[in-house]
């Protein structure tokens, strides 16, 4: 049965059948949105965003503010909504802290206010720990991670200023292989190993290093946490034709049929 056909699928771009379904799809450099219908830009693009940001004490509380200020240039460049793309914060030094959850704010001027009244840590440099906790908290369902089967990209920003106290083989390791994109962003004393190690494949892409404070806005400006692929299918819109507001759609689909062949039986 030719589903997009039949029915008002509602397809922004373009329906392709299944057997007894059908399915929407986007163009290059789009997604598929909640809907499962239309299609935005890869601004408009829904993610769960958490950002590690790092508040030992080399970071030093001047460097701290600067540090927000960064942190509310990534939220900008975003279209943050309930719906939407979603973003939590935890800080760490010696232990690590959730500032807000993924499901606390849903505007960025909620998140950019809540940003701004962050005390600072102080302390340590625990990274691994602060990976840890991200893996198996930040994304959890009970802090507002939406399920995975929702294919709803995942997201990880670590900011950091030094060199790990802790391992973070392990941890930064598994948050890839649980199929999170990590990006690492590190500044004035922190070891690139380490950062490359954090970052997702290709790595030249989710790494970015600068030597003092100053210039982390401009690492802001080029960040690029949405990638968009090829064609994005997103979720998958399955219709059981043998469902009630698909058989309505069906029938009426005949009779309009039926109506226009009678007409031109008639006309002949």
């Amino acid at each position: 049965m030719d589903m997009c056909n039949t029915v008002k699928h509602g397809c922004e771009y373009q329906c392709v059948n299944t057997p007894g379904s059908y399915y929407c799809i986007c163009p290059e450099g789009h997604l598929l949105q909640e809907d499962s219908k239309t299609c935005g830009t890869c601004k408009s693009a829904n993610i769960d965003l958490v950002l590690l940001i790092d508040g030992s004490k080399s970071v030093r509380p001047q460097n701290f503010e600067l540090v927000k200020k960064f942190v509310n240039q990534v939220v900008d460049s975003l279209d943050v909504s309930a719906h939407g793309t979603r973003i939590g914060l935890v800080q760490y030094s010696s232990r690590v802290r959730t500032e807000f959850p993924l499901n606390m704010y849903h505007t960025a001027e909620d998140i950019k206010a809540a940003v701004m009244k962050v005390d600072y840590m102080e302390k340590g440099t625990m990274t691994g720990l602060a990976l840890k906790h991200m893996l198996e908290n930040s994304f959890s369902e009970a802090e507002g991670a939406r399920p995975a089967s929702r294919n709803i990209p995942r997201v990880g920003l670590v900011f950091t200023d030094g060199r790990s106290q802790d391992d973070i083989s392990e941890y930064a390791k598994k948050a890839k292989e649980a199929g999170i994109t990590m990006y690492a962003v590190g500044v004035g004393k922190a070891v690139e190993d380490e950062l490359r190690e954090i970052a997702s494949e290709p790595v030249e892409k989710h790494f970015y290093y600068t030597t003092d404070f100053s210039a982390i806005n401009t690492i802001a400006e080029n960040l690029k946490l949405n990638v968009c692929p090829a064609e994005s299918q997103g979720e998958v819109a399955m219709k059981d034709p043998c469902a009630c507001e698909n058989l309505v759609e069906f029938q009426q689909a005949t009779i309009n049929s039926l109506d226009q062949l009678t007409q031109k039986h008639i006309l002949y």
